[in-house]
Protein backbone atom coordinates (compact mmCIF):
# COMPACT_ATOMS: atom_id res chain seq x y z
CA UNK A 1 0.00 0.00 0.00
CA UNK A 2 1.50 3.37 -0.98
CA UNK A 3 2.02 5.93 1.79
CA UNK A 4 -0.74 8.45 2.36
CA UNK A 5 -0.10 11.86 0.82
CA UNK A 6 0.93 14.54 3.30
CA UNK A 7 -1.71 17.02 4.43
CA UNK A 8 -0.38 20.46 5.30
CA UNK A 9 -2.63 22.21 7.82
CA UNK A 10 -1.69 25.58 6.33
CA UNK A 11 -3.41 24.53 3.09
CA UNK A 12 -6.70 23.73 4.83
CA UNK A 13 -9.47 26.30 4.21
CA UNK A 14 -11.00 28.99 6.36
CA UNK A 15 -13.95 28.88 6.81
CA UNK A 16 -13.55 25.14 7.44
CA UNK A 17 -14.49 22.38 5.03
CA UNK A 18 -16.85 19.57 6.08
CA UNK A 19 -16.68 16.37 4.07
CA UNK A 20 -17.10 12.62 4.40
CA UNK A 21 -13.95 10.64 4.97
CA UNK A 22 -13.45 6.98 4.05
CA UNK A 23 -10.88 6.54 6.83
CA UNK A 24 -11.42 3.78 9.36
CA UNK A 25 -11.86 5.32 12.82
CA UNK A 26 -11.69 3.40 16.08
CA UNK A 27 -11.68 4.41 19.72
CA UNK A 28 -10.39 2.06 22.40
CA UNK A 29 -11.14 2.57 26.09
CA UNK A 30 -9.85 0.23 28.79
CA UNK A 31 -8.71 -2.25 26.11
CA UNK A 32 -12.18 -2.37 24.56
CA UNK A 33 -13.22 -0.87 21.23
CA UNK A 34 -16.05 1.54 22.02
CA UNK A 35 -16.48 3.11 18.57
CA UNK A 36 -15.76 1.78 15.10
CA UNK A 37 -16.74 3.31 11.75
CA UNK A 38 -15.84 3.97 8.14
CA UNK A 39 -18.81 6.33 7.87
CA UNK A 40 -17.53 9.56 9.40
CA UNK A 41 -17.00 13.21 8.59
CA UNK A 42 -13.94 15.32 9.06
CA UNK A 43 -13.65 19.07 9.38
CA UNK A 44 -10.54 20.64 7.88
CA UNK A 45 -9.62 24.14 9.04
CA UNK A 46 -6.49 26.22 8.56
CA UNK A 47 -3.75 25.36 11.10
CA UNK A 48 -5.82 22.53 12.66
CA UNK A 49 -5.41 18.80 12.18
CA UNK A 50 -8.65 17.07 11.10
CA UNK A 51 -11.45 16.87 13.63
CA UNK A 52 -13.40 13.66 13.12
CA UNK A 53 -17.14 13.19 13.72
CA UNK A 54 -18.47 9.66 14.16
CA UNK A 55 -22.10 8.58 13.76
CA UNK A 56 -23.78 7.74 17.08
CA UNK A 57 -24.45 4.26 15.67
CA UNK A 58 -20.69 3.63 15.78
CA UNK A 59 -20.74 3.49 19.61
CA UNK A 60 -20.32 -0.03 20.98
CA UNK A 61 -20.87 -1.22 24.57
CA UNK A 62 -20.92 2.29 25.99
CA UNK A 63 -23.71 4.57 27.11
CA UNK A 64 -23.82 8.35 27.09
CA UNK A 65 -25.69 11.01 28.97
CA UNK A 66 -25.84 14.70 28.16
CA UNK A 67 -23.62 16.97 30.21
CA UNK A 68 -24.67 20.47 31.30
CA UNK A 69 -21.43 21.76 29.72
CA UNK A 70 -21.54 23.47 26.32
CA UNK A 71 -19.29 25.60 24.14
CA UNK A 72 -19.69 27.66 21.00
CA UNK A 73 -17.93 27.44 17.64
CA UNK A 74 -18.16 30.41 15.31
CA UNK A 75 -18.60 28.03 12.36
CA UNK A 76 -20.63 25.09 13.64
CA UNK A 77 -22.68 26.62 16.46
CA UNK A 78 -23.33 25.44 20.04
CA UNK A 79 -21.68 22.16 21.05
CA UNK A 80 -23.38 19.67 23.36
CA UNK A 81 -21.07 17.61 25.58
CA UNK A 82 -21.53 14.01 26.66
CA UNK A 83 -20.52 11.82 29.58
CA UNK A 84 -19.66 8.21 28.80
CA UNK A 85 -20.02 5.11 30.94
CA UNK A 86 -18.66 1.67 30.27
CA UNK A 87 -20.63 -1.30 31.59
CA UNK A 88 -20.77 -3.36 33.75
CA UNK A 89 -20.41 -0.83 36.60
CA UNK A 90 -22.20 2.05 34.79
CA UNK A 91 -20.38 4.68 36.82
CA UNK A 92 -19.65 7.89 34.95
CA UNK A 93 -16.04 7.45 34.00
CA UNK A 94 -15.41 10.24 31.51
CA UNK A 95 -17.09 13.63 31.45
CA UNK A 96 -17.08 16.36 28.79
CA UNK A 97 -14.57 14.71 26.43
CA UNK A 98 -17.09 13.95 23.67
CA UNK A 99 -19.20 16.57 21.91
CA UNK A 100 -21.72 16.96 19.13
CA UNK A 101 -23.68 19.66 17.35
CA UNK A 102 -27.37 18.93 17.81
CA UNK A 103 -28.43 22.08 15.93
CA UNK A 104 -25.48 22.92 13.66
CA UNK A 105 -25.33 26.07 11.60
CA UNK A 106 -25.92 26.29 7.85
CA UNK A 107 -23.30 24.37 5.93
CA UNK A 108 -22.66 21.95 8.81
CA UNK A 109 -26.13 20.36 9.06
CA UNK A 110 -24.69 16.93 8.18
CA UNK A 111 -22.90 16.90 11.56
CA UNK A 112 -26.18 16.81 13.48
CA UNK A 113 -25.79 14.21 16.24
CA UNK A 114 -22.36 13.01 15.10
CA UNK A 115 -19.84 12.63 17.92
CA UNK A 116 -16.31 13.96 18.20
CA UNK A 117 -13.83 12.66 20.78
CA UNK A 118 -10.88 14.45 22.34
CA UNK A 119 -7.93 12.11 21.77
CA UNK A 120 -5.47 11.29 24.47
CA UNK A 121 -6.00 11.00 28.19
CA UNK A 122 -9.00 8.70 28.56
CA UNK A 123 -8.85 6.56 25.44
CA UNK A 124 -6.83 5.79 22.37
CA UNK A 125 -8.06 6.97 18.98
CA UNK A 126 -7.00 5.35 15.70
CA UNK A 127 -7.18 6.39 12.05
CA UNK A 128 -6.65 3.50 9.62
CA UNK A 129 -4.93 1.59 12.42
CA UNK A 130 -2.55 4.42 13.37
CA UNK A 131 -2.77 5.71 16.95
CA UNK A 132 -3.32 9.47 16.85
CA UNK A 133 -1.80 12.21 18.94
CA UNK A 134 -4.13 14.89 20.30
CA UNK A 135 -3.98 18.41 18.93
CA UNK A 136 -1.76 20.44 21.30
CA UNK A 137 -3.44 22.21 24.20
CA UNK A 138 -6.72 21.22 25.76
CA UNK A 139 -9.16 23.32 23.77
CA UNK A 140 -9.26 21.99 20.21
CA UNK A 141 -10.15 18.42 19.32
CA UNK A 142 -8.10 17.60 16.23
CA UNK A 143 -6.32 14.30 15.71
CA UNK A 144 -2.69 14.35 14.53
CA UNK A 145 -1.50 11.46 12.36
CA UNK A 146 1.77 10.87 10.52
CA UNK A 147 0.38 12.40 7.31
CA UNK A 148 -0.22 15.80 8.96
CA UNK A 149 2.45 18.44 8.48
CA UNK A 150 2.81 22.13 9.31
CA UNK A 151 2.64 23.98 12.62
CA UNK A 152 -0.62 23.17 14.39
CA UNK A 153 -2.65 25.63 16.44
CA UNK A 154 -3.23 24.91 20.12
CA UNK A 155 0.23 24.87 21.64
CA UNK A 156 2.09 27.70 23.37
CA UNK A 157 2.36 30.84 21.26
CA UNK A 158 -0.45 29.93 18.84
CA UNK A 159 -3.44 31.58 20.51
CA UNK A 160 -4.98 34.22 18.26
CA UNK A 161 -3.76 32.77 14.97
Amino acid sequence: MPPKPKLNVHNFPRPPLLERTPRHLQIKWQDQIIADTKDAYWVLETTHPPTYYLPPTSLLAVSRTQSPHSSFCEWKGRATYWNLTLPPNNETAVQDRVWSYEHPTKGFEALRGYLSFYAGKEWECFVDGEKVEPQPGDFYGGWVTSDIEGRVKGGPGTWGW
